[in-house]
């Protein structure tokens, strides 16, 4: 029985509750798991790591990182650290995870349950059943293109500037992730670009190309601009399942498809880099999709779903545990279906509860998935 290695960094605010749920679910999977089991060890990031060692992520807990099979990522920030330097501030410890891990393939899932098809903005019929992939290009682009600058001209005026960059490998390896992904789902990408107005539209659009003949031909492929994706996902989102875009589309196009859900706050993901030449297993990091929410910390509001599911995503992409992935999110499914809502989602007549019932709803499903 094989024994993955995962570092859990809770953060700051909910981060440290919901991660105690998964903690619970790591303790059931390796009781009743006979196909692995998971040892674990906890580290500080983010502002509680600037409190303990004035740094958001320490070479200590870096080198940790680097050595695990998975990243499992709670939050980080709040305003107790609003007046740190940018340098150090609470978010910096995860984008330096992701740019050590060269963390470029970023997979935000949009799942619409049933039981919370009414709370999407959009009629049932046009989001129950959705089950949709965005994959965002994570460590390229214009949020990391240079120069990036804010200057002042002769003029007195000032003048800001961000450069979008891409390369071919850059846009060939995530096209591959992509129809890798789509060949476990329903077979069919979209690939969002700007080609009609932007340079690096143009070869995103010819190297997507060249590679799906190359790589992926029996996968379909459908080009879309990213302006009409924004509009089609509003409009019938049910038409797509892997879409892959750049860093800055897939910004966008991630949160909004998020929405269609119903809650932002109940969606994992995960972050990807290159298979290890040894294991072929991709160093990753998973986290939900919602923020520290400091205004509900520490009192047992924070819904763990999100956090839970992460966890979920490392065992069938990090771990190959498609069976126990499967059997955690039937028991996410049916727990919501059962009526039980944290504060964020709560819907009339159904039953509201903090993160441990929920946590402890989700364990008492699978005891009976598994039985």
């Amino acid at each position: 029985m094989a024994t993955h290695q995962l570092l859990l960094l809770p953060g700051d605010g909910i981060g440290v509750e919901t991660m105690a749920e998964v903690e619970r679910v790591l303790s059931f999977f390796n009781a009743k798991s006979n196909a692995a089991s998971f040892e674990t060890t906890s580290d500080l990031v983010g502002g509680a790591s600037i409190d303990r060692h004035g740094t958001p992520l320490t070479p200590e807990v870096l080198a940790k990182a680097l050595a695990a099979d998975a990243v499992l990522f709670g939050s980080v920030g709040g305003p107790k650290w609003d007046d740190v330097p940018y340098e150090i501030r609470p978010e910096a410890g995860l984008l330096r995870l992701r740019k050590e891990l060269d963390l470029f393939a970023n997979l935000r899932p949009a799942i619409c349950y049933p039981a919370l098809a009414e709370a999407s903005s959009l009629r049932r019929e046009i989001v129950e059943g959705l089950d949709i992939l965005i994959l965002r290009e994570l460590t390229g682009g214009t949020y990391f293109g240079e120069p990036k600058e804010i200057v002042t001209l002769e003029n007195g005026e000032k003048r800001a500037v961000d450069t979008t960059l891409y390369t071919t490998h850059e846009i060939e390896r995530v096209a591959k992730v992509a129809f890798d992904l789509a060949r476990k789902r329903s077979n069919k990408v979209h690939s969002a670009e700007k080609r009609n107005v932007m340079k690096t539209g143009v070869l995103w659009n010819e190297v997507v190309t060249a590679t799906h003949k190359s790589y992926a031909p029996d996968v379909k492929l459908e080009h879309i601009l990213a302006d009409n994706c924004a509009m089609q996902l509003v409009r019938d989102p049910k038409q797509f399942d892997v879409v892959v875009c750049d860093n800055l589309f897939g910004d966008i196009l991630s949160d909004a498809a998020a929405m269609l859900t119903g809650s932002l706050g109940m969606l994992p993901s995960a972050s990807l880099g290159a298979p290890d030449p040894v294991s072929g297993q991709p160093k990753a990091l998973y986290e939900p999709v919602h923020g520290s929410a400091p205004d509900i910390a520490g009192q047992g509001k924070a819904n763990p779903i999100a956090t839970v599911a992460s966890f979920g995503m490392s065992l069938r992409y990090s771990f190959g545990l498609v069976k126990e992935a499967d059997i955690l999110d039937k028991a996410i499914a049916n727990v919501l279906a059962q009526g039980y809502r944290t504060g964020d989602i709560m819907q009339p007549n159904m039953r509201q509860v903090g993160t441990g019932d929920m946590g402890g709803a989700i364990l008492k499903e699978l005891e009976t998935l598994v039985a």
